[in-house]
């Protein structure tokens, strides 16, 4: 076992179809705002589940790193399925709506990561991409160079997870909207 959602199964590296698990290194934040690791928790359960049992895998596709992306069953249960009903993966839409019901299931019981907020995996990597992770966690606000001219975006705007600081062309990151506004940014409109 990788991962939440990556095994090695007969000496190759196996990605589960349909679902998408916490990174290693990525945290939640319980209702009451306490940070916690739950990519290394979500790993440390599904190595508790799988690690050393017998898995009989069947490729649905090759994913952009080549590796195999398959549905596996282990005891003749899937466990992709498995994973998401218990609320340690999330069911990856983008690819498959095959375990749309057992997400909403375990969202509705708020089993395991969906009693906690947690951004969705793939959200997650895009933010870790360079210059999307804040310096400084109190300085938050993007400021983007654009045709459109000199745009701060907030968390929580439309483009603000997509959007890249690069400073050496001058972008940069604020503290507070009015420090932007002083800086001649305008506020990006969505």
């Amino acid at each position: 076992m990788i991962d939440g959602d990556t095994f090695d199964v007969a000496a190759q590296r196996v990605r589960i179809f349909g679902i998408d698990a916490p990174e290693s290194k990525q945290t939640c934040e319980t209702e009451q705002g306490t940070t916690w690791a739950c990519g290394a928790w979500v790993s440390a359960q599904v190595a508790a589940l799988y690690d050393g049992k017998r898995a009989i895998c069947r490729e649905e596709d090759r994913d952009r790193y080549d590796r195999i992306v398959a549905r596996c069953e282990i005891a003749g249960r899937d466990v992709g399925q498995q994973l998401v009903s218990s609320g340690l993966a999330f069911a990856y839409r983008k690819y498959s709506m095959r375990y749309d019901l057992d997400e909403k299931g375990a969202a509705v019981n708020d089993l395991g990561l969906h009693g906690s907020r947690v951004q969705r995996p793939a959200q997650y990597r895009a933010t870790q991409a360079k210059g999307r992770i804040p310096p400084n966690r109190n300085c938050v606000i993007k400021g983007n160079i654009t045709k459109s001219g000199y745009i701060y975006h907030m968390p929580g705007q439309r483009d603000y997870e997509r959007t890249g600081i690069n400073e050496a062309k001058g972008e940069r990151w604020f503290c507070s909207q009015l420090q932007a506004r002083v800086a001649g940014w305008r506020k990006a409109r969505r």
